[in-house]
């Protein structure tokens, strides 16, 4: 294989509401961690052990406003992007990094503002970068 690839999907629940900055320029970006589980029994005590994997997703501009509205702490997502690592710099001045998930697309799994409305999830599932222009039409 000549090429590469850098694609992640994940299912999993949100560990806290999405976080939104706007610039002055207009556009803007979300970020919230997501926690994704594996279960297995171990075979010598026969107990169900659960891992939690935590990720940290970056979305943009009108993806990120329809996440912001739509999603809470708890609900489930599908998530698909890439990933990219990005250096800062602590109060210290020391170089840190952090491996995000730039998202490209995503779907609603559940909503707790959906259950509550009775609205279902696949009504309002545009992928992040096709936004349905009628989204003053959308029934909640």
């Amino acid at each position: 294989m000549n090429g590469t690839l850098n694609k992640v999907m994940l299912i999993g629940h949100l560990g806290d509401d999405v976080k939104i900055h706007f610039f002055d320029g207009g556009g803007c970006v979300g970020r919230f961690p997501i926690a994704t589980n594996e279960v297995y029994t171990n075979k010598t005590s026969g107990e169900k052990v659960t891992n939690t994997d935590w990720h940290n997703v970056v979305l943009r501009n009108k993806a990120a406003e329809i996440c912001e509205k739509y999603l809470s702490k708890g609900d489930k997502i599908y998530i698909e992007g890439r990933l990219k690592t990005r250096k800062w710099q602590d109060q210290d001045n020391k170089d840190r990094y952090t491996t995000e998930i730039n998202v490209d697309e995503f779907t609603f799994l559940s909503t707790k503002k959906n259950q509550l409305d009775g609205v279902q999830p696949s009504n309002i599932n545009p992928p992040a970068g096709e936004v349905s222009p009628a989204e003053d039409d959308l029934p909640f």
